[in-house]
């Protein structure tokens, strides 16, 4: 049973029905039936998809702890000229809502309704008939029924990442985005950092040539946070790692790279196989820090490698236990050039191979490319916000405004639904493998096969 209670929790109730269970095993397809048993009937219809124009976006916030109050911020510009109103705040603690209206006031004269009496006190904000779409900003487990709900009741959605969490929660998110006929964005920030624009922008220019691999990571000692009292509301992240084993925090190296290969516009991701070292970084600083909780189940490193239906290649890695600089690696190897972030990096190939030839270019030719390929994005918003470096750099306002802005004018969203719940599935597909001794899954085609049209990406558009 707690076999069956694992594959459940990763898959969801729907994968059993019809079937018999049977274990976990590298040399059978019990996983890939149990995976296939959560489709749903779908159109794909949400690419390209938009709506009418929202002169003035009306917004509402579920979730104001340190995520929830950095988007809120994000708002600033955007309220101050009149391209979006924040009409209602919610959480679950009345001082993380009192603090949040007391800060939109300094730049919203209207006051926001407040809820916070109840753990579903939430869900008054979603119904309310004045607000066009609801940001999520609360713990993982929360958002997909949150997201489902708002959509139910009419709101386009933004939501944290992972927008799911269980493969079944993937087709739910698709099928209620396409029959309430409401966007459900996942909120990706890295995909509009300024280092990745430049790639995509170099990408799209032809400077790499044809794309065979790419890397991205989540390389963030977190150990002091997560074992933190107060940080991650009731810890709940630390509780993720005492109970699951596989990559949890796929999007912030795959979004970015997704863009790159064109998935979903062209490609798609194939296969994965993955697998988790043993754990030792968090529980050593549970006991250093007397925490109850001194077991866990998740390795201190995974590595999981994707193939899409082109060849290329994708290694994703996961390591939140070790201490050690950040990096998400952001690294391209095309037939021209080849990126490496942290610190970031360009080599460009020359007329043919050179055995002398491997460098990386020196600073002066570096900052060439750098001006030469910076991103249309970038070079008009440092122009029209003084908070443009707020929120990871600058990343964050990117994000909020390109949404905003997008719903303004009514164009289609930088990253849809089919994009939020693709990224995310890695997470529960890797769990599987990692459990099944790294045993190979086919990745679920979550477009109803619309990934085949060459589409451009809507991130290239200027709004």
């Amino acid at each position: 049973m707690k076999r069956k209670d694992f594959l459940q929790s990763v898959l969801g109730a729907s994968a059993f029905f019809g079937l018999s269970f049977t274990s976990l095993g590298p040399n059978n397809t019990a996983i890939q039936d149990l995976i296939n048993n959560t489709k749903r009937d779908i159109e794909g219809s949400m690419f390209g998809f938009s709506t009418d124009p929202i002169p003035k976006v009306r917004v509402g916030i579920i979730g104001l702890g340190n995520r929830g109050n950095t988007l809120l911020e994000m708002l600033q510009y955007l309220i101050k000229n009149d391209m979006a109103e924040v009409i209602a705040l919610s959480d679950i603690k009345v001082e993380k809502v009192n603090k949040s209206a007391e800060k939109l006031a300094v730049w919203q004269s209207k006051k926001p309704t407040l809820y916070h009496k109840s753990k579903i006190e939430w869900q008054k904000l979603a119904k309310r008939a004045d607000i066009d779409l609801v940001i999520i900003a609360t713990p993982w487990d929360l958002h997909t029924p949150m997201a489902i709900y708002c959509m139910e009741n009419g709101k386009h959605v933004g939501s944290e990442v992972p927008v799911a969490s269980t493969i079944e929660d993937c087709w739910k998110i698709i099928e209620t985005a396409e029959r309430t006929k409401k966007h459900c964005m996942m909120m990706e920030n890295c995909n509009y950092n300024e280092e990745e624009l430049w790639v995509l922008n170099m990408i799209q220019e032809g400077v790499f040539g044809d794309i065979t691999h790419a890397e991205g990571a989540y390389l963030h000692d977190l150990r002091a946070l997560m074992l933190h009292d107060t940080y991650y509301e009731g810890q709940w992240r630390l509780h993720e790692h005492a109970e699951r084993n596989g990559n949890f925090y796929t999007t912030h190296g795959l979004g970015p790279i997704a863009f790159y290969l064109g998935i979903g516009r062209g490609d798609t991701f194939s296969h994965l196989t993955s697998m988790s070292s043993r754990e030792l970084g968090l529980s050593i600083a549970a006991k250093q820090y007397k925490h109850p909780i001194q077991a866990y189940k998740c390795g201190d490193m995974n590595n999981t490698l994707i193939k899409t239906e082109k060849g290329k290649t994708i290694l994703l890695q996961f390591d939140v236990h070790t201490g050690r600089p950040y990096s998400r690696i952001n690294k391209i190897t095309g037939t021209k050039a080849v990126h490496d972030g942290y610190p970031s990096r360009l080599y460009i190939e020359g007329e043919k191979p050179e055995y002398w030839g491997h460098n990386w270019l020196k600073d002066e030719a570096y900052n060439e490319y750098k001006g030469k390929y910076q991103h249309p994005i970038i070079k008009k918003l440092k122009t029209v916000s003084q908070g443009f470096k707020q929120g990871h750099g600058g990343m964050d306002f990117i994000m909020i405004y390109r949404l905003i802005r997008c719903l303004n004018l009514g164009l289609p969203l930088d990253i849809n639904v089919y994009d939020g719940v693709l990224w995310s599935a890695i997470t529960p597909l890797s769990e599987l493998s990692v459990a099944a001794n790294s045993q190979s899954i086919i990745i679920p085609d979550f477009t109803g096969g619309t990934w085949r049209k060459e589409n451009p990406l809507e991130i290239m558009r200027e709004v």
